[in-house]
């Protein structure tokens, strides 16, 4: 028997894994708001949303098993130092500042509010919010097979919702699609390429690309080429499976693109579920959504307060858990489209310059170990993702404004791609002027 071989078998196993770990309740509400501001051009933006979000997420595994085992090795393409610091941003990101309030903000909008009286109040969502993240807390302390195994189900019950919703919604439709609202009317396909990072599971790909590593590793894989490559088989079935279940959010979305007015993706489904299946379909969906998140949350709090204790042995696992509980705590109550509205300019100046790193890691035979060539590329990326972050905060740029128009792919929010290259061939010419200085 070749143990270096894996079954079809196993390989749909590897697969359902990714997807359990990257499709969380969070990935519900953006492609139903995409779907609804994008009208009868939701196919375009959701595949989009699709590139961003499932493509990114296969490609930052793949990175990661090519230049290593985990975060940090990938880091170190640039320096010590930078995997350190690019370790602990992401960690951030798709911990207190933006992933884990988010699970208690989406939890509360709905499973509580879709039956609280007068759309709910501060202090019904700080009181939701408090149980919530002091339940997480006390599971992180108490780690047992309880949660894995109510996490087993979890997924497969959104999925099963999400496939009712949207065969009633093709029976029976729930409204009229209407006309793509926005930037949607010009670029969907690219406008859904920027809205994909809000899902964050780009990031999040690149923090538990060890979760798969080893997952393979286990099944008599060891070979780097072959854990590359069953990564990768794994990785495009898993994002087949989301492809299609955002398609299907995104249908649903459509409906409710006419004639009707909505602030999340959140108030989307609600709407949807109470119309088409009752308050009993609310309610199953709300369960459903809960405990995803509540499971979700345990697992960011847990890996954020491991990697930080391992970094800073002197704070305890549990003084970091316990402030990143309160600190999601807080931040959740600022409200769902609130968080989205902050978060997306935020994300859109942090993405550039890693997944231009990502990209650069496929070539890293042809540039070698040098630093200059990653470097200066992220710093050019970055530089572009600042006024891209700027502007989708409504910020106005003035007089840059025409400059920067006049920077190929700008305009499609992708304005960094070109200045990263420059930056990457700029870092090579460096390398090889050093080189020279060397030999004479």
């Amino acid at each position: 028997m070749n143990r270096e071989k894996l079954s079809a078998g196993k390989i749909v196993s590897v697969s359902l894994m990714l997807f359990a770990m990257f499709f969380g309740a969070g990935n519900m509400i953006f492609p139903p708001m995409l779907g609804y501001l994008s009208g009868d051009k939701f196919f375009q933006g959701t595949l989009g949303f699709v590139v961003s979000d499932a493509g990114l997420s296969v490609l930052g595994v793949a990175a990661i098993v090519l230049v290593g085992t985990k975060l940090d090795d990938l880091g170190k393409l640039v320096g010590p130092r930078f995997a350190v610091f690019m370790g602990a941003l992401i960690y951030l990101l798709i911990g207190p500042l933006f992933a884990m309030p988010r699970t208690g903000t989406v939890a509360y909008e709905m499973s509580v509010l879709p039956f609280a009286q007068n759309g709910g109040s501060l202090l019904a969502s700080l009181v939701f919010t408090a149980a919530f993240f002091g339940l997480t807390y006390v599971l992180c302390l108490n780690p047992n097979k309880l949660v894995d195994i109510v996490g087993r189900f979890l997924t497969p019950i959104l999925l099963i919702s999400i496939a009712v919703i949207f065969i009633v919604c093709v029976i029976h439709p729930f409204g009229e699609v209407g006309t793509p609202k926005g930037e949607y009317a010009e670029i969907p396909f690219f406008k859904g390429l920027i809205e994909g990072y809000l899902a964050l599971d780009g990031f999040a790909a690149l923090a538990f690309a060890i979760v798969v590593i080893n997952s393979i590793k286990t099944m008599g894989v060891t070979k780097p080429e072959r854990i590359a490559r069953y990564t990768l088989i794994s990785g495009g079935l898993a994002g087949v499976a989301l492809a299609l279940v955002y398609l299907a959010l995104g249908y649903v979305g459509s409906q409710t693109s006419s004639g009707m007015s909505f602030k999340n993706g959140g108030q989307i489904l609600t709407a949807v579920v109470e119309g088409q299946l009752g308050w009993g379909g609310n309610l199953v969906l709300g369960l459903a959504v809960l405990m995803a998140c509540l499971t979700t949350s345990i697992g960011l709090a847990s890996s954020f307060a491991d990697y930080f204790h391992e970094l800073f042995p002197k704070w305890s696992y549990r003084k970091i858990l316990t402030a990143v509980c309160l600190f999601s705590f807080a931040v959740s109550n600022v409200g769902l489209t609130a968080m989205i509205q902050f978060t997306l300019p935020a994300l859109v100046m942090v993405y550039p310059p890693v997944i231009t790193l990502v990209l650069l890691s496929f070539v890293k035979k042809f540039i070698g170990n040098s630093p200059f060539p990653y470097s200066i590329a992220m710093i050019f990326a970055f530089v572009i993702g600042i006024f891209d972050g700027l502007k989708n905060a409504g910020i106005s740029l003035g007089d840059l404004e025409g400059v920067l128009n006049a920077i190929p792919f700008y305009e499609l929010g992708l304005g960094w791609i070109i200045p990263a290259a420059v930056g990457a061939v700029a870092g090579l010419m460096l390398k090889g002027i050093g080189r020279n200085r060397i030999k004479n």
